[in-house]
């Protein structure tokens, strides 16, 4: 029996209901993908977890809601013929973090919580970027048994363990439990040494790569960064934590050998730190991976220099979302970015060098926005010339970032003119809530607009009342990346758009 075929014995993947399954065992870990926005983005840390979990010796199945046309009658057909230890619920986002939407998925997923309870008798378990961002809060509202702050890889096997034998729940890396009527939060899991499975076989990764255009890996996990705004040291923790670049490698040779050619990294920013970055792009080249496949990330500014542009280029990168944010000195200190605007005019020269396409994403709209950084921002980007570069307008707030200390200090929340929400009562930060500079006026996106004077390089920040045919970069539920992608484009959302522009 080849090693493929065995896994397979012990990973399930159940993406819609097809006649009634075989019993399974009453010690069933069951994962359940709670993410449906479209286009589809494979559930890699889910994934991470089953295999894993496999590893272990334990029994999996992944129950993937993403790829069901009626998640009801998913759900209903698996829990009628399976009988679970142990329910995991994969939660990736607890919004679109994109103003004016403000789209909340909380709701759904206590709903989901509720289903289940009327389905099985399993104790529920939520995980997840999302889930990590406001642990006890999800856990609070979706009256959920269990939650894990940080990696799940060793956390879900030893909770699982922990039910079975023992319930020394305080053991528990990462894990929220409860005790007494109270929620108790252990240590996040953010585990010094990163190893991650490299199979990638639990989820239907041919089917996310046809119907999402593109496959997602870590490379690593955590940032030591300390930009205002960012939310990921709060879900990843504070420090790089940096997986092998063998196993990277294998990883990569695992989704070509199922035919996936175009991947994207999950890093909060690839080169950070540099060395890693180079490391990883040794190994590619040394392999010849460069030649096989077609690879995007996110970058920070600095550091990137030629030596690291043209090692990504050989080792297969076609395309570089930067986070630039702005191009004026004050807001890029404001945001504590260590790059400055000269650093981004040379990160867009030497991605032209290179033949490397590049995105820069901007986030306008801080504390202290003018009209007048407003425009610096957008005249610079224009001289340096990138393929794109997207104007996010608005800053979704999150506690325990820079960006509410300052926030705070501009007084009470509730009468902060600069906040946008969709929400009435208090104002509650694990709703979407955002912050934009009251200085841009009360049309802030008509003025970004209206800088941006039709240039198609830009994605224009949608009108809170926006006009019919108004286009944006919101990824979520977007029909044109949905319909460009059925017709067969690969790649990064951005690059798909900008070559729908370009077309």
């Amino acid at each position: 029996m080849d090693h493929d075929s065995s896994i397979a014995e012990k990973v399930g993947r159940i993406n819609c209901p097809r006649g009634a399954p075989a019993v399974s065992c009453p010690s069933m870990l069951t994962l359940i993908n709670t993410n449906r926005m479209m286009p589809p983005i494979g559930p890699i840390g889910l994934e991470y977890v089953a295999e894993a979990a496999q590893d272990q010796g334990l029994d999996v199945d992944v129950l993937d809601l993403c790829l069901c046309s009626d998640p009801e009658a998913a759900l209903a057909g698996y829990f009628s013929s399976h009988a679970a230890a142990l329910i995991g619920l994969s939660f990736r986002n607890v919004d679109d973090c994109f103003w004016p939407s403000a789209q909340w998925f909380v709701p759904g997923l206590a709903s989901l919580v509720e289903r289940l309870r009327s389905l099985s008798d399993a104790p529920i378990v939520i995980g997840g970027v999302g889930f990590s961002t406001f642990a006890r809060r999800v856990v609070e509202a979706t009256a959920a048994d269990f939650g894990v702050h940080g990696d799940g890889e060793q956390a879900m096997v030893a909770l699982y363990r922990q039910l079975r034998n023992g319930r020394a729940f305080e053991t528990v890396d990462g894990l929220l439990w409860r005790h007494d009527g109270q929620i108790v939060c252990n240590q996040p899991a953010w585990p010094a040494q990163l190893t991650i499975p490299t199979r990638r076989r639990a989820v239907d990764n041919v089917a996310y790569f046809a119907r999402g255009g593109q496959c997602g890996l870590e490379t690593k996990r955590g940032c030591d960064r300390r930009c205002l705004y960012c939310a990921d040291p709060l879900a990843k923790g504070t420090h790089s934590r940096m997986r092998a670049p063998k196993e990277v490698a294998d990883e990569v040779e695992s989704l070509l050998a199922q035919g996936i050619d175009v991947l994207h990294t999950c890093d909060a920013e690839f080169n950070i730190p540099r060395s890693h970055a180079l490391a990883v792009c040794e190994e590619f080249i040394r392999r010849g991976l460069g030649r096989k496949v077609q690879w995007y990330t996110y970058l920070a500014v600095t550091p990137f220099d030629a030596e690291l542009a043209g090692a990504m280029k050989r080792a297969g990168c076609v395309g570089i979302n930067f986070t630039g944010d702005s191009a004026s000195e004050a807001m890029l200190r404001t945001y504590r970015q260590p790059h400055r605007a000269a650093d981004l005019a040379q990160a867009v020269q030497l991605c032209r060098d290179n033949r490397i396409k590049v995105m820069i994403d901007l986030l306008l709209g801080g504390p202290g926005e003018t009209p007048e950084t407003v425009s610096t921002t957008i005249d610079f980007v224009k001289k340096i010339d990138p393929d794109c570069a997207g104007a996010s307008l608005g800053i979704r707030l999150y506690p325990g970032t820079g960006m509410m200390e300052m926030v705070a200090k501009e007084g009470p929340l509730q009468t902060n003119p600069a906040i946008r929400r969709k929400y009435s009562g208090p104002c509650d930060l694990f709703r979407p809530t955002f912050y934009i500079a009251p200085s841009l006026g009360p049309e802030p996106a008509r003025l970004v607009k209206d800088l941006i004077a039709g240039d198609q390089r830009f994605f224009e920040p949608t009108q809170e009342n926006p006009v019919a045919g108004a286009t944006d970069h919101n990824y979520n539920d977007n029909s044109e990346l949905v319909d460009a992608i059925a017709q067969g484009a690969r790649g990064a959302y951005w690059d798909i758009l900008h070559r729908l522009r370009s077309a």
